[in-house]
């Protein structure tokens, strides 16, 4: 078993984190108790060559289904690399359903748990996104955010007519929620697609939170 402390990962190259990560085994003795949110914050994609983005994540997303828990990483920590990471890098990742799902997936928990209740208070909606090029009916993927009493809930399945529907590709909703895009500026250049309360729309992702990579 490789030494997973922090200091000895410190030490490791981009390339040999990537190699570490490639041969870690679910079942690996230790692996629970790696401090993940530690070891998240030395990634730096620009460091990272070809493929390696990818099969890092791909190898977290492996690794997440035994051992590592992602939920353990910071708000900052876990934006951090999504928000660094280049086009490319991004899509590749989005690309690949199962990575698509994980990185999705832990935005939306996480939006559970950073809703502004001093300003949802009074807010009574139904959200439904959904993003192009995925595996559910249409070719999308798609998740329910209910705000309600102070309280941000997620779902998969759409359980209620929605205040506002909200359509674009993953890599813009990533690039959005982490400060890399504008969500003027992906809606007039069609990017972004509502229909619904357009008003509502415009204020939603102030009801939030958001960490600053």
């Amino acid at each position: 078993m490789p030494d997973l402390s922090v200091e000895a990962i410190g030490k490791l190259s981009p390339s040999e984190l990537v190699l570490l990560i490639d041969r870690l085994e679910p079942a690996d003795d230790g692996l629970a108790d790696v401090d993940i949110d530690a070891i998240a914050k030395m990634i730096d994609p620009d460091k990272l060559k070809g493929d390696e983005f990818v099969r890092l994540i791909s190898g977290l997303q492996r690794l997440s289904a035994a051992s590592i828990d992602l939920s353990r990483m910071g708000p900052q920590t876990f934006a951090r690399p999504i928000a660094n990471a280049g086009k490319g890098q991004l899509e590749d990742v989005l690309d690949r359903p199962e990575l698509r799902n994980l990185i999705l997936s832990e935005i939306f928990r996480r939006m559970q748990l950073h809703l502004r209740q001093d300003r949802a208070r009074d807010v009574d909606a139904v959200v439904h996104w959904r993003f192009s090029n995925g595996t559910g009916e249409d070719g999308y993927d798609r998740y329910e955010t209910v705000i309600s009493n102070g309280t941000c809930t997620v779902n998969r399945e759409m359980s209620a007519p929605s205040r506002v529907t909200i359509t674009m590709p993953p890599n813009e909703f990533v690039r959005l929620i982490t400060s890399n895009a504008s969500a003027p500026v992906l809606f007039m250049t069609g990017k972004l697609k509502l229909r619904g309360d357009l008003a509502f729309a415009a204020g939603l992702l102030t009801l939030f939170d958001l960490p600053k990579p």
